[in-house]
């Protein structure tokens, strides 16, 4: 029950009764509840942004944030490993392989410079862990930028290599005949005696003195440039041009067993020794051509022939004595 509130009427000197209107009652309610539900409100709020208070799909995003972040550290270690890894090639390009084909080494300036452009990561910005993210990227394309700059590298190092390959294998370094085939060396490269003037001149090749018949070989790579006898004093001879300004000449054969035109490679059997043209005996006349001038043999014979050898051949080649064309 109630309580009865009452208010004294100093007119008629009485105690009334206290009577509430029912709309201010209603008022009164409505107040109440209205203050009632603010305060939720504002204590939902409240609630709703403090860490105490997350719904599910916060406590989801926040995982995945987290996942991201874990995702993140672990691609960074591995382009550090990775960055480890194409430091060592770098050194080895630039110290070995350009080094050996007299290449300059690449400098860190164009190795390791990021990409162009201002604004290349502004689209990143201004999210929670953006910094992070940005980071990220910007090593991601430097070490793609090095790995495209390093791949062109070892692409020209191929080629290098196969042109060195080329230019080893073309180069003359045998003898044309066989010890096994030889009497002897009869003359070497420079001031001889001419077997039919007996006045000194300049012999431009060396003489290996052999039985007719006894096997010539190509000392290079190359392509038989002619085989014929159209030379003054070669009787039958081949050149073979051999690239990069080499040329040999095989004089004095017997016979040929190579055609203009045909490839050759390295101990190919070419001709066979014999005394046609300008000859006193049989023997070959071998030359060594660098860009179109002569140079000795001698400094060819390093593929087939030892230390013991080369300075037995070096020693009778230096003697002035009398050539055999």
């Amino acid at each position: 029950m109630s309580k009865v509130k009452y208010y004294y009427d100093s007119e008629n000197l009485a105690y009334r009764k206290i009577k509430t209107r029912k709309s201010k009652k209603f008022g009164v309610i409505m107040l109440f509840l209205l203050a009632a539900a603010l305060f939720g409100l504002l204590s939902f709020v409240v609630l709703l942004n403090t860490p105490y208070f997350e719904t599910p799909k916060d406590r989801l995003q926040a995982r995945e944030i987290e996942n991201l972040k874990l995702n993140y550290a672990i691609l960074n270690k591995k382009m550090d490993q990775a960055n480890g890894v194409i430091d060592a090639i770098e050194e080895r390009d630039n110290n070995l392989y350009r080094a050996y084909f007299n290449k300059a080494a690449i400098p860190d300036s164009i190795r390791k410079v990021g990409l162009p452009g201002l604004n290349r990561y502004k689209k990143l910005e201004g999210y929670d862990n953006s910094q992070l993210v940005m980071n990220t990227t910007k090593r991601i394309d430097v070490l793609s930028k090095e790995l495209v700059i390093q791949s062109k590298s070892l692409d020209d190092i191929l080629k290098l290599a196969a042109a060195k390959s080329d230019f080893l294998s073309a180069i003359p370094a045998i003898q044309p005949v066989r010890n096994e085939n030889l009497k002897q060396l009869a003359s070497g490269f420079g001031y001889r005696t001419d077997p039919f003037t007996k006045v000194k001149k300049m012999h431009e090749g060396m003489d290996f003195t052999a039985k007719t018949g006894s096997p010539v070989y190509a000392t290079g790579d190359g392509v038989i440039a002619r085989a014929d006898n159209s030379a003054s004093g070669y009787g039958n001879h081949i050149v073979i041009r051999h690239g990069f300004g080499y040329e040999t000449l095989y004089a004095h054969l017997s016979k040929y067993n190579a055609r203009a035109g045909q490839k050759v490679s390295r101990g190919d059997v070419i001709g066979y020794v014999g005394s046609t043209g300008r000859s006193e005996a049989p023997h070959l006349h071998y030359e060594v051509h660098k860009d179109q001038k002569v140079v000795n043999p001698l400094n060819f014979y390093y593929g087939n022939i030892s230390a013991v050898e080369y300075v037995a051949i070096a020693h009778l080649a230096n003697q002035e004595n009398q050539s055999l064309d």
